[in-house]
């Protein structure tokens, strides 16, 4: 890995800016909690997080993707973005490349869910979320439906002025502007999944994550259960140390030119407390792959050995089961 992929090491905080309603801390509660610096933050501000206590993990990760370079499973053309967010101690572990943009691919679909939710719940607004749209949701979410997803993206843009796939990001910054500032939504997803052009950061999708784990996006527990439904991640199955029956709210990302996976990644302790954490992990190719079948499962056995060791690391720390 070189020198640039392991620049800045943000800590604490994941703070978005404008819900009243986490899990037992209400607004001013945790506004007084983090302090007046991230106060601002909160309100859509564009700030680092307080450092965390050490790297260890961070190093230890960049020693991984450095032996997976030298071994060819990552080339020296493809960049990669890391992000770990630890719920328990409330500090970042990992922050590599983590605001840079890149290509988001399926990776966006939740995003896409949210705006829905965002919009239903605007004064005035006539959305309703019916079975039908549910099944669209699920369709989009759980299998990665492309034609599903264009559906809710059109169906977002017809009540936010019928612009295209930017109403979709327009909306999300509009209600969460703290959350999604590397966020660029420009086009549809078309039927081959041929999509390169829409973007987000490592970091807009830690921020989502704590967001949604602590109820600050409106649907947040609709928008967890669909991410929680069985699929194929890169990040808990068939990884290494990782216990089978370990529950996981992810969504992957899959072109020639994307490996990517996040996700909130949920564990107890021996005592039976929750001690969940973020996973993101991007891979990036700066041009298509003519092996697409060999490339995207290289690039998933990489980045699930990195989640193995993050899982280990999770595992000392908090003596989980």
């Amino acid at each position: 890995m070189s020198g640039r992929e392991d620049k800045r090491f943000w800590g604490a905080e994941e703070a978005w800016g404008q819900g009243s309603q986490g899990r037992g801390i209400d607004r001013r509660q945790f506004i007084s909690t983090l302090g007046g610096a991230t106060a601002a933050f909160l309100l859509g501000a564009s700030m680092p997080s307080e450092a965390a206590r050490g790297p260890a993990l961070q190093n230890q990760l960049v020693r991984l993707v450095k032996r997976q370079r030298a071994e060819g499973l990552i080339r020296s053309d493809e960049k990669t973005s890391w992000s770990v967010y630890d719920f328990t101690g409330a500090k970042k572990l990992v922050s590599i490349n983590e605001d840079v943009p890149r290509q988001a691919a399926s990776m966006l679909k939740p995003f896409v869910a949210q705006a829905f939710f965002f919009t239903m719940k605007e004064r005035g607004s006539k959305l309703r979320y019916t079975g039908s749209v549910r099944d669209s949701m699920e369709a989009m979410i759980r299998n990665s439906s492309n034609t599903a997803t264009t559906e809710i993206m059109r169906i977002v843009s017809r009540h936010n002025g019928s612009n295209g796939p930017k109403d979709v990001e327009r909306v999300l910054k509009r209600h969460a502007p703290g959350v999604f500032q590397q966020t660029s939504i420009v086009e549809y997803i078309p039927a081959n999944g041929r999509t390169y052009r829409n973007l987000a950061s490592a970091h807009d999708y830690s921020r989502f994550l704590w967001a949604l784990w602590n109820n600050q996006m409106p649907n947040a527990q609709e928008v967890r259960d669909l991410m929680a439904l069985p699929n194929h991640d890169r990040i808990t199955k068939r990884v290494k140390g990782m216990p089978s029956n370990i529950k996981v709210y992810d969504k992957t990302g899959s072109t020639a030119m994307l490996c990517g996976n996040m996700g909130i990644i949920e564990c107890y302790d021996r005592r039976g407390r929750p001690r969940p954490y973020t996973f993101i992990g991007i891979i990036e190719k700066s041009q298509r792959t003519n092996y697409y079948g060999t490339w995207i499962t290289n690039r998933s056995n990489a980045m699930r050995e990195v989640s193995s060791l993050v899982y280990s690391y999770m595992r000392q720390q908090h003596q989980l089961v």
